[in-house]
């Protein structure tokens, strides 16, 4: 009868011994990302979009002369959308046999209506390169990453400055 009573013991022991061992959750450990090539400081930011201001102006004068607020300066587009196209960008890249490796970001212009001139806007178009089976350099090439997908949808519809015109910050 001792010895029974031992050996449920033991086993009592070995199952909280087990459960403690093997359920125990693991403390998040959480680094700090690697900052992206071209992070730049928001004195550099005000230092960029007021270097733009000559061209800007010379835009807004000759095509928004005479209409109230300008032209845009900016787009704003929300974390999910951004996310969920980088996502449906990746999954068609594929589809059309290529690897997305970044985004180009081309200004655009919305059309006229009437007589007011389109705001512009800013398109963001997947790139990469195409898959193949044998080596390629492609992965190595100097510049500004791969071309631009064929086919590939591009993200627009931002939303305007505050106001249109506005410069950095807003």
């Amino acid at each position: 009868m001792k010895k029974l009573v031992l050996l449920i013991l033991g086993f009592i022991l070995g199952a909280l011994a087990m459960y403690f061992y093997c359920c125990k959750e693991e403390p998040i450990n959480i680094t700090d990302p690697t900052p992206p090539k071209g992070l730049i400081k928001p004195a550099e930011i005000k230092t960029l979009t007021q270097a733009y201001d000559p061209r800007y102006q010379a835009i807004n004068n000759a095509i928004f002369e005479g209409d109230e607020g300008g032209d845009n300066r900016s787009s704003w587009y929300a974390l999910e959308d951004l996310e969920n196209f980088l996502t449906l960008a990746k999954i068609q890249a594929g589809d059309l046999g290529y690897t997305m490796d970044g985004i180009r970001i081309y200004p655009g212009a919305h059309s006229a209506i009437d007589k007011t001139p389109g705001y512009s806007t800013f398109l963001i178009v997947p790139t990469g390169y195409r898959n193949s089976s044998e080596g390629s350099m492609m992965f190595f090439q100097k510049g500004g990453g791969g071309k631009d997908i064929d086919g590939g949808n591009g993200l627009n519809r931002g939303e305007d400055g505050d106001p249109p015109g506005a410069n950095y910050p807003q």
